[in-house]
């Protein structure tokens, strides 16, 4: 499968297994599907084994647990992740994405998942 993650998006993946208690074989199983004004809609969770019937895909040490929708979707696709003060999330660049004749923030091709529901920092 051809899949590519940028520095940010491996290491964002990186840290999320590792602070996980998935141990040393977890890895981030990523679903995504047809949805939403930017054509991806997405979810992840950190898993100790992947789920029947997904595929393991390793890009840079990385592994990537994959549904089968998840890897027709992502085919050929580059996975970004952004921290900004206004958006944070992963971020998918698709080779054929559809169009979106809504208005949205995200050109075509481009979906994100907003993580700010996750806790950033320790709780003192």
């Amino acid at each position: 499968m051809e899949l590519s993650l940028t520095p940010a998006a491996e290491k964002f993946v990186r840290r999320m297994v590792r602070f996980s208690s998935a141990g040393e074989s977890g890895g981030f199983r990523l679903t995504v599907s047809a949805g939403g004004c930017s054509g991806l809609a997405s979810e992840f969770t950190v898993e100790s084994a992947p789920q029947p019937g997904d595929a393991v895909v390793e890009v840079n040490g990385v592994k990537l647990f994959l549904p089968a929708e998840s890897r027709l979707l992502l085919q050929g696709a580059t996975i970004d992740f952004a921290d900004t003060p206004t958006n944070s999330g992963l971020t998918f660049v698709t080779p054929n994405s559809p169009s979106c004749a809504c208005s949205s923030s995200s050109s075509s091709g481009v979906s994100s998942i907003d993580i700010s529901g996750i806790g950033h920092g320790h709780k003192h």
